[in-house]
């Protein structure tokens, strides 16, 4: 018999083609009638659009999101929400965007809205992640989950190749780890399954042909549902080691996690073999980190941590920060174990599984009693 917690989800989801068009009906529903657009540099034409389509009830726009969600960036956000009277934002945009529309939220109480442009999924979650002095904190909060998020299919036809395949890989990531999170249950174990089924088949079909309408939906899809298993169950040591590198050495978040999920599958496959099976299922091959690897070389996303800018006179100095209050996971994991990970990581090398001490009484990142790690940073 299984035994198991299921956490529903909230957020109003609005899928399709051309739904952005629906955006000052899903404003007006929630009542709001400031609303604040917030962007990064890059998007300021499409933000223009968004506050032409919303007319009166545009309050004004933010355009100065950025990785890791800054605090500093978050402070100045807010003193401009409250400068012209918001009652709302919407986030337009990717994971920097949407991290921003969270951080304010949480600050203000604000009401949310998203018009996700990439693949990250983290406009279905509850996780809101933040950066302060080269240090980034996560943590789960209900608070910060998004009102209504619309998804219109149309917005990533332009989204560059290169950035689609990483942020798929990214997206991948969020269902790997739901198939063996701590607090996993029927419904994201299928639900990642899914998205993973649906990320792989596409992606290679957006990368040879990015104008595809049927692959980027699907591709899209695949992003929710992963989006939505990262929202409703834990994290584990993945995402501790990609919050680590994003913060501590201002890595790019997609390509971070493109890099180091093939090496984190290796590690942590002895102990997870139902979550091995099913990733193989989606993906054939020898075992379930090399077929990822693989994977991400063939799409050409990048597969080395030295690629990316991190130093490897860093990888020490990150060992230690992934042992300090770590997630939950289901391998024990040591110092050792998380060096040799990283160092492969850095080097580029294909994944192989880490040494480590597996006595649970070890300096490790597991502990059986821990109900918190897997939610919190």
């Amino acid at each position: 018999m299984k035994t198991f917690v299921h956490r529903g989800q909230i957020t109003k989801v609005v899928f399709g083609s051309g739904t952005r068009s629906r955006i000052p009906q899903e404003a007006d529903a929630l009542g709001c009638r400031r609303v604040l657009i917030l962007c990064t540099p890059g998007q300021v034409e499409q933000a223009a659009q968004m506050r032409d389509l919303l007319g009166a009830a545009a309050a004004g726009t933010f355009t100065e999101a950025a990785a890791h969600t800054p605090v500093d960036v978050t402070e100045k956000a807010v003193a401009y929400a409250r400068t012209v009277g918001a009652d709302s934002v919407l986030a337009l945009g990717g994971g920097s965007t949407i991290g921003l529309g969270k951080a304010i939220a949480v600050r203000t109480g604000l009401r949310q809205l998203a018009l996700p442009t990439t693949y990250a999924g983290s406009e279905m979650t509850p996780i809101l992640g933040e950066t302060e002095g080269r240090r980034k904190t996560t943590r789960r909060l209900p608070e910060v989950l998004l009102n209504t998020v619309v998804y219109d299919v149309d917005l990533t036809l332009t989204l560059p190749m290169a950035t689609s395949v990483v942020s798929g890989i990214n997206a991948m990531a969020h269902a790997v780890e739901a198939l063996y999170a701590q607090d996993r249950d029927p419904v994201a174990f299928l639900m990642a399954g899914e998205a993973l089924d649906s990320l792989i088949r596409s992606l290679p079909v957006v990368a040879r042909r990015p104008d595809d309408v049927a692959a980027r939906a699907d591709a899209l899809y695949g992003a929710w549902l992963a989006g939505t298993c990262l929202g409703t169950v834990g994290m584990a040591l993945h995402h501790k080691v990609c919050h680590v590198l994003g913060g501590t050495f201002g890595l790019p978040h997609a390509e971070t996690h493109a890099v180091v999920l093939p090496h984190v599958v290796a590690h942590n496959g002895p102990a997870a073999p139902e979550a091995m099976a099913r990733i193989a299922q989606a993906l054939p091959g020898d075992d379930a980190a090399t077929g990822l690897f693989d994977f991400a070389g063939r799409l050409g996303a990048p597969r080395a941590l030295r690629d990316l800018g991190m130093p490897e006179s860093g990888i020490e100095q990150a060992a230690e920060l992934v042992m300090r209050d770590g997630y939950w996971n289901p391998r024990p994991v040591d110092r050792i174990a998380v060096r040799a990970l990283l160092t492969r990581a850095w080097a580029g090398e294909a994944p192989s599984v880490s040494p480590g001490n597996e006595d649970p009484q070890s300096d490790s990142v597991i502990e059986a009693s821990t109900t918190t790690g897997a939610r919190h940073a």
